[in-house]
């Protein structure tokens, strides 16, 4: 079968590989459908900084290179014998996210932070192959109103409203995401879906301007971009220099990050969603003297938000919304990757692959 495998900086490879192994007890194995690239495999593709080339990983116990994918549709071909919620020929989704449930964190139910973490197509091998070995408990079923290729989408979207979840947005609010390609797209289309949720003004800052033209699209009510304009400045002429409730900042970028917490009035809050590749100096004694908070937002508790995002993607235009761009496997890097690492990407890739 056909896979993508990461073999390191700048090296991606569609090769000829061998069928997975048969399901374990708790495992189900995927025709794999669909799967969706995000800004994480773009720069893994730059940097493999989390993918175990050299070291085994601790949870996962992966060494080499690996098979990438972790926003993954499918079909299941083959299950073990202890899995009793999915039967063959279920078109399911992954959380991809493993998951120990026997530590205080998985106990509590926050399965995201589990010490036992680890990520299919970062950590072990993913999705991206014509089949693939996942455990069970991961794959959520696709309501047959969403398509192959929305439901692609479930993982990152899932990602989104565990963020919005942390966020606990008020409608009264003045909110900015910092970032809106990626998950910050995703966290505007759902916003956009359930007006319920939405704050009573909505600004978006970027530096490129059609991830800025989209998010207007999208429902921000300002659209700011940071490359040609002084964001502080704005924001402050926005909200008549009482700057913002909430930042929610999506890129990982110390600068943007910096920007973010700037904008912030005292007792504001910033939800941190990006992932720095490098140490972020804070402003602590800021932070202290205007009771600003920082929380974070890491991945999402599958059972909770994957059949969230599925029903979301069945019951509303949200994969429209946010645009989509179907690409082939062996088109992967030259159409998939590399656009997000050039940022030229304006919608989502998704990979059809059988």
């Amino acid at each position: 079968m056909k896979a993508a495998i990461n073999y390191g900086p700048g090296d991606v490879r569609i090769e000829q590989i061998s069928e997975p192994l048969p399901p374990g007890p708790d495992e189900v194995c995927l025709r794999v459908l669909t799967a969706s690239m995000c800004g994480t495999d773009a720069g893994q593709y730059q940097v493999p900084s989390m993918i175990p080339l050299e070291v085994s990983h601790p949870a996962s116990g992966h060494q080499g290179p690996l098979i990438l994918g972790h926003e993954v549709c499918g079909i299941v071909e083959a299950k073990g014998e202890a899995v009793s919620h999915l039967a063959v020929g279920d078109r399911v989704a992954i959380g991809a996210g493993s998951w120990c449930g026997e530590c205080p964190r998985c106990l509590e139910g926050r399965m995201n932070i589990c010490e036992h973490y680890f990520v299919y197509g970062l950590h072990a091998n993913g999705g991206l192959a014509e089949r693939a070995r996942f455990p069970a408990k991961m794959c959520v079923r696709v309501p047959a109103q969403c398509s192959d290729e929305a439901a692609a989408l479930a993982q990152p979207l899932a990602v989104a409203l565990h963020a919005l979840a942390r966020s606990q947005i008020r409608s009264e609010m003045t909110v900015a995401v910092f970032g809106v390609g990626g998950i910050g797209s995703l966290v505007l289309a759902a916003l956009a879906v359930q007006p319920h949720l939405r704050p009573a003004r909505l600004l978006a800052v970027d530096i490129d301007p059609a991830r800025l033209q989209q998010a207007s699209l999208l429902g921000a009510d300002a659209a700011i971009n940071a490359e040609l304009s002084d964001v502080h400045q704005q924001v402050d002429h926005i909200t008549h220099g009482e700057g913002v409730d909430m930042a929610i900042e999506a890129t990982g970028q110390p600068a943007t990050i910096a920007q973010a917490l700037r904008t912030i009035h005292h007792g504001g809050r910033l939800l941190q969603v990006g992932i720095p590749r490098e140490p972020v100096a804070l402003p602590i004694a800021e932070l202290v003297l205007q009771e600003k908070e920082v929380i974070a937002s890491n991945g999402h508790i599958c059972p909770l938000d994957m059949p969230a995002a599925l029903n979301l993607l069945a019951t509303t235009d949200l994969a429209t919304r946010v645009g989509i761009t179907l690409i082939s496997l062996e088109t992967l890097v030259a159409e998939g990757l590399l656009p997000l690492v050039e940022h030229r990407a304006h919608k989502k890739a998704v990979v059809r692959i059988n």
